[in-house]
């Protein structure tokens, strides 16, 4: 079965478990190295399965009583449009989940070569997405029958330095050693190359996750990585009331279009509380941004390699 990747894909793919350089087989990929051997095949949906094989030591190190915010602070706001974006979305269908502002921030391919992964990609809902961003599309997920590479976020099958562009929508919240995935994000992202995604806050438990993260979470897992971190976003219109009923936790079995009314109450009157509240009670401006940003269903993320 062929996966049908292009040479340009098929040049960064590499063994996860050792890292060495793979051999296309009629059924797969081999591992160059002889001591490593490990043999690769395509499921019977058609993906190029590349997960480990056998277990994988990775040892981190972390420097402590380091600096986490710039003095300066740093600004966990809303994300705006971005005034000069690079790529019009405005002709395309896009999944829901990205928001326009979001997509204002996507990069434009710079060439015919230009590779994007889409880390987490489920059954690569965001190929088009990139495509129509220019690049070259490549999707892993763990296990999800359309997704063109089954992999470990943990043990990236690919060269360094190989994506001009990482997308990774609702994924951390899922990993089991987020700093070690965010490493090896680093580690195949080119310099200067974006890293986009979002992360659970706080929504509820789903679909297995591990760590919902708080902003200076997510700073400090992006500072970590190795990235140059540009905004740290609350979801505005995510917030713990959406999330909370939208992902029927609340309120089991019942119609989503009721637990949304439900909610409806509760988020409104909060809404109001942030603009009226320092009236009725003395002690200071109620800072509308922070109530989000501590309030907020989940974090989008947008941070660059360093050069």
């Amino acid at each position: 079965m062929s996966s049908g990747f292009s040479q340009n894909v098929w040049h960064i793919l590499v063994c996860p478990q050792c890292g060495n350089t793979l051999k296309k087989t009629p059924g797969g990929a081999l591992c160059g190295q002889r001591q490593c051997g490990a043999e690769y095949v395509y499921t019977d949906s058609g993906n190029l399965d590349l997960r480990l094989k056998t277990t994988k030591k990775h040892t981190l190190q972390f420097e402590l009583e380091i600096l986490l915010l710039p003095e300066q602070g740093f600004d966990f706001k809303p994300l705006a449009l971005n005034p000069r974006p690079e790529v019009d979305f405005s002709g395309i269908t896009v999944p829901y989940h990205l928001s326009k502002e979001l997509l204002s921030y996507f990069p434009q391919a710079k060439s015919g070569e230009s590779l994007m992964l889409d880390l987490g990609c489920g059954n690569a809902i965001h190929r088009q997405v990139g495509e129509h961003a220019g690049f070259q599309y490549v999707g892993l997920d763990y296990d999800a029958p359309g997704a063109p590479i089954l992999g470990d976020g943990h043990a990236l099958p690919f060269k360094d330095n190989s994506f001009e562009f990482i997308l990774s929508i609702a994924v951390l919240e899922h990993i089991r050693f987020p700093f070690v995935m965010i490493r090896e994000a680093c580690r195949v992202l080119k310099p200067g190359g974006k890293l986009i995604g979002t992360v659970a806050f706080l929504e509820p438990f789903h679909g297995g996750s591990f760590y919902h993260h708080t902003h200076l979470g997510v700073y400090n897992m992006l500072q970590y990585g190795g990235f140059e971190i540009e905004h740290i976003a609350p979801g505005e219109k995510w917030s713990v009331f959406a999330a909370q009923a939208h992902m029927a936790h609340l309120f089991p079995k019942m119609p989503k279009w009721l637990s949304k009314a439900i909610v409806r109450f509760p988020h409104l009157l909060s809404r109001l509380w942030w603009k009226t509240g320092s009236f009725i009670h003395p002690g200071g401006k109620t800072n509308r941004a922070a109530c989000i940003r501590d309030t907020t269903g989940a974090f989008a993320f947008i941070a660059t390699k360093s050069l």
